[in-house]
């Protein structure tokens, strides 16, 4: 545990060499990173922690910043700079991180992003609908909408995805639904980190899975646009979560881009 700005960070630290910092999706907790730890850990020193009122880390109700405490749980660990990998809302930290504190970012890799593209409405339903689930009472039912729209995606049933990734997410999301440290505003990047896309100045690396929801899928390409110098993967066969669903795939092109980045700038 590490105290930053004002929080109590739960986080766990493997291997060595340059740091890579693994920030978690909104659906789950640095669990969802448990297949890239140990193949990571062999080239890299690997960080992830829970994010204010994700697992292991309360919330307090305070105003905070989540790239703020990404680089605060840097200092932290005495780390000067690391290639910053996330996914999701993780992806949106690590953008901002990489506009907001250019000089602690050696690389960026975005999985699974939106940043740019306005929300569909289709989107916006079903976070509506989930919303309405759980105001009535029917948690089981709010997990498992979300695990249909981000896990097995628009284009696939349940039975198509794996069983047991699918209980993992399960597990952690529905975990998300009980917490009582639901207090603590977000402040958001002033001019948003959509505006700045252009001012980043690290290495990118943006990802997605096939099968994700039409936003992510719509959004990737505009992204890599945007961003100088940024490439562009897809994994196939992946929703929301390629870490989890693909590991393999996810972990030969990441290290790749890491390794590959590493060994130019040095």
């Amino acid at each position: 545990i590490a105290a930053v700005n004002g929080a109590r960070i739960a986080y766990d630290v493997a291997g060595s060499g340059p740091a890579v910092l693994l920030l978690h999706a909104g659906i789950g907790d640095r669990r969802m990173w448990d297949a890239q730890v140990p193949a990571f850990a062999e080239h890299f020193t690997v960080i992830r922690f829970d994010a204010r009122g994700f697992g292991e880390t309360r919330k307090p109700d305070a105003p905070f910043t989540p790239y703020a405490d990404a680089v605060g749980l840097l200092d932290q660990l005495g780390i000067s700079r690391a290639h910053v990998v996330g996914v999701s809302m993780g992806s949106q930290t690590a953008i901002e991180a990489a506009i907001a504190a250019p000089e602690r970012v050696s690389s960026l890799v975005a999985v699974a992003a939106r940043t740019g593209t306005p929300v569909s409405a289709e989107l916006r339903a079903g976070w509506e609908r989930v919303d309405e689930l759980y105001e009535a009472g029917d948690i089981a039912g709010a997990v498992e909408y979300e695990l249909r729209m981000w896990v097995d995606g628009p284009d696939r049933g349940p039975e198509e995805v794996d069983p047991e990734m699918r209980e993992r997410v399960r597990d952690m999301n529905a975990a998300l639904f009980v917490r009582d440290d639901v207090n603590g505003e977000e402040i958001p990047l002033d001019p948003p980190a959509a505006e700045r896309l252009a001012e980043i100045s690290a290495p990118t690396l943006i990802v997605y899975g096939d099968k994700d929801v039409m936003d992510v899928r719509q959004a990737a390409e505009p992204l890599a646009a945007a961003i100088p110098g940024a490439r562009l993967a897809v994994i196939p066969d992946a929703a929301h979560l390629p870490q989890m669903e693909r590991p393999e795939t996810f972990n030969e092109i990441v290290l790749g881009f890491l390794r590959e980045v590493t060994s130019t700038r040095n």
